[in-house]
């Protein structure tokens, strides 16, 4: 087995924290929301992405200026056509990543931070299986000791992770 940090947090400060289900809301309504009022930067890590709406509300901001960037399972991106459609052009910018075994294994996060700020995580996939079909969660971490902790894991993927040509 591969060796693995494992980042603890403690928070001295009550910071500000919400939690959506799919089952009493739209989840992608929630972060289409969240990625409009989103002024500086995007930069997000996700398992699965073939949600056209998500995909729309990328493009947007990339148009506003807002600087993104998305790391994308290698693996669900060579098996899901919808996933290369939606990415193809290079109008928001990605990278292929995979798990620690390297290929075959999986880079399985479902995360997103807005603005170096919000973080939305939890189990829903950019899907419209997990919009349509699933019971599915989504955190919204305000605090700053989680969103530094997201942004070193992000960045530490998006240096390792390949050109999305590989």
């Amino acid at each position: 087995m591969g060796k693995f940090q494992i980042e603890s947090l403690t928070s001295t400060r009550r910071g500000k924290m919400e939690i959506k289900f799919a089952r009493s809301e739209s989840v992608a309504d929630v972060i289409m929301r969240l990625m409009h009022e989103a002024s500086s930067s995007i930069d997000g890590a996700l398992y699965r992405f073939n949600h056209p709406g998500l995909a729309q509300a990328l493009e947007e901001a990339v148009h506003r200026g807002v600087h993104v960037r998305l790391l994308v399972d290698g693996n669900k991106y060579k098996e899901s056509r919808t996933t290369q459609e939606l990415l193809a052009g290079a109008i928001i910018p990605f990278r292929l990543a995979f798990g620690r075994q390297g290929r075959g294994s999986k880079m399985h996060h479902k995360f997103v931070i807005l603005d170096r700020q919000t973080v939305l995580t939890g189990s829903y996939n950019w899907t419209l299986e997990s919009e349509d079909e699933n019971h599915e969660n989504l955190l919204i971490l305000r605090d700053e000791q989680p969103v530094e902790a997201y942004t070193r894991e992000f960045e530490a993927l998006w240096s390792g992770a390949g050109r999305n040509d590989s």
